[in-house]
């Protein structure tokens, strides 16, 4: 069975993760929680009421207004981060670039991006739950932050690394569980904010673009943090860039087989792609999360590297 090569993941450890959003953790911690504490940074100020403590009261305030005020601070607290990712048939295009990491396929991104995240989380005492959804083995794990939970999920993503495209390309090994359905009951399970990571190509089939909307729509109404990792090859899976001799095309969720002349497709097609790319940019836009465009074609550490220096909260 293939193995994560370390030294893809170790280059990324000096770097920190951060929530942008506030979140719910169970300890204290470096991300931002909705409950006020002691600790940190200074959040706003609140009228003193009779009989509470009076650590906090800004005595220099009260000399100017000759009113008591209490300082909040903003407690840190740790976050709980479930990464979600598809591994559908189409997400092992393409297929030859299965485990290659200098020039990854969607799922080799994706589950390397995974890895990385699960590392510097785990390092800052952060839980972390994996879902696996499209592919024949679904898994949901809880958020845990033990050393044990992160190695039992490199080992779910390690197996991932050695699947192979045969049982898709056979028309076998699709989970009857609909990405926007995956979604929703992630919203659901998740009983605290938390940071939703999602590795996705986001195809799904004609008229359940609005589906895979509302399903984004509900997490991001119970108020977790959402990031898109939206992994295409832009090539061959948005450009069609085949030449002008007929190829045969194997759809990676069916087995389906269609022979075409792409230069004779190729404008039609990529319009049809372009307003699905758009309407998921939009979307993301309208319910305040992060879109990540991964061109796996450019390769995984240019990708990553200026995401993770992004979220940095150096930056």
């Amino acid at each position: 069975m293939l193995s994560f090569d370390q030294t893809h993941i170790s280059r990324y450890r000096s770097l920190d993760f951060y929530a942008r959003q506030v979140v719910e953790g169970f300890i204290t911690g470096r991300h931002r929680s909705p409950f006020h504490g002691f600790s940190v940074e200074f959040s706003d100020y609140r009228q003193y009421n009779t009989g509470e403590s009076t650590r906090n009261i800004d005595w220099h305030l009260y000399g100017r207004t000759d009113r008591l005020y209490v300082k909040q601070f903003e407690e840190e607290t740790n976050l709980r981060c479930q990464l979600l990712i598809d591994q559908s048939g189409s997400m092992f295009f393409p297929t030859e670039r299965q485990g290659d990491v200098e020039k990854p396929n969607k799922l080799t991104f994706s589950v390397y991006a995974a890895a990385v995240l699960l590392e510097l989380l785990h390092r800052q005492r952060d839980a972390v739950g994996l879902t696996l959804m499209g592919g024949d083995v679904p898994l949901q794990t809880a958020c845990r932050s033990t050393s044990a939970h992160k190695q039992y999920l490199l080992g779910e993503m390690e197996k991932m690394l050695a699947a192979t495209p045969d049982a898709v390309l056979s028309g076998k090994g699709t989970s009857e569980r609909t990405l926007a359905e995956t979604l929703h009951l992630v919203a659901e399970q998740l009983h605290r904010r938390s940071l939703v990571v999602l590795f996705t190509d986001a195809f799904v089939h004609s008229g359940e673009e609005e589906n895979l909307f509302d399903a984004l729509r509900h997490l991001r109404h119970l108020r977790h943090e959402v990031i898109i990792f939206h992994t295409y090859d832009l090539s061959h899976e948005v450009q069609l860039s085949y030449g002008t001799r007929p190829h045969l095309f194997v759809d990676l969720e069916t087995g389906r087989r269609l022979k075409v002349q792409p230069d004779e497709v190729a404008a039609a097609y990529r319009d049809e792609m372009e307003h699905l790319f758009s309407a998921l940019r939009t979307h993301a836009m309208q319910y305040r999360i992060d879109y990540v465009p991964v061109d796996v074609g450019k390769g995984f550490h240019q990708v990553l590297l200026p995401f993770l220096l992004k979220r940095s909260k150096a930056n």
